[in-house]
């Protein structure tokens, strides 16, 4: 029998947090040396609940951070990964780290995700990789294994555009089990009884973990923050501060 969600939930946070990196482990250190100065870990974007500062002190949408001198690549580049959209093999690769209940990664995905897919991921020169990074408590990893069971039978970014299109601009929305089952109907989920059944998925609930973790040692410590090949952007930036970072990147790929 399934534990309680809650209670599964608050076990998967408390085994996360806080947002420090283990001194002793050697493969975190070499992953922040080779990222550091990339602007990973900027206080910009929607701070998790507990951080200096908070979400009024955050920057509101958060500030660009341009190139970066030093290279990393943390796409996966899976094919048939249902959690990303675009070319395996595009030449660059946009991921976002973000939260379901975060307003900012709701105005990114209402005023500027789709213009980027209709211009870059089309002509199969971007893909687009998602990571979860639930920091707003437990209803946060509900909806982000929500997504995941979505996924399972297609419909990601579909559950995706009926979450984040009934967002608040402020503010975190309450995601209950109840609404999490509405969000899938929107989506066009076929399978409801599936789907609740994957909505208590310990399988799923480890895919959200293992993306919370890495973005635990890159030290992400706001949402939504984006990784587009070689630089980094913090926050629900306008579409030309990302069409600006895509074109340089391009054009260091030789597109």
């Amino acid at each position: 029998m399934n534990r309680p969600r809650a209670t599964r939930s608050q076990g998967f946070l408390a085994r996360n947090w806080p947002w420090t990196i283990a001194a002793g482990l050697l493969v975190i250190i070499l992953v922040i040396s080779i990222i550091a100065g990339s602007g990973f870990g900027a206080n910009s974007g929607t701070q998790a609940e507990g951080e200096s500062g908070g979400e009024g002190e955050s920057g509101g949408e958060g500030a660009a951070v341009g190139a970066q001198q030093q290279e990393f690549d943390l796409s996966r580049r899976i094919d048939g990964d249902p959690t990303a959209m675009g070319e395996v093999d595009a030449p660059v690769v946009l991921i976002e780290f973000a939260d379901y209940r975060c307003p900012f990664c709701g105005k990114f995905h209402r005023d500027t995700l789709g213009e980027l897919v209709d211009e870059y991921v089309e002509d199969g020169r971007m893909r687009v990789e998602w990571r979860d990074a639930p920091v707003f408590g437990d209803e946060s990893v509900d909806a982000a294994v929500a997504a995941r069971a979505a996924a399972e039978q297609g419909p990601f970014w579909e559950y995706q555009h009926a979450v984040f299109g009934e967002a608040p601009d402020s503010g975190h929305p309450d995601l209950p089990r109840e609404v999490l089952i509405e969000h899938a109907k929107t989506a066009g989920v076929t399978d409801l009884e599936k789907f609740e059944a994957d909505l208590d998925s310990e399988d799923l609930l480890g895919q959200v973990q293992a993306d919370f973790e890495e973005a635990q040692r890159l030290g992400v410590t706001s949402v939504p923050t984006f990784a587009i090949n070689d630089s980094v952007v913090s926050g629900a930036q306008p579409a030309e501060v990302f069409r600006e970072t895509i074109d340089k990147e391009l054009a260091e790929a030789g597109r």
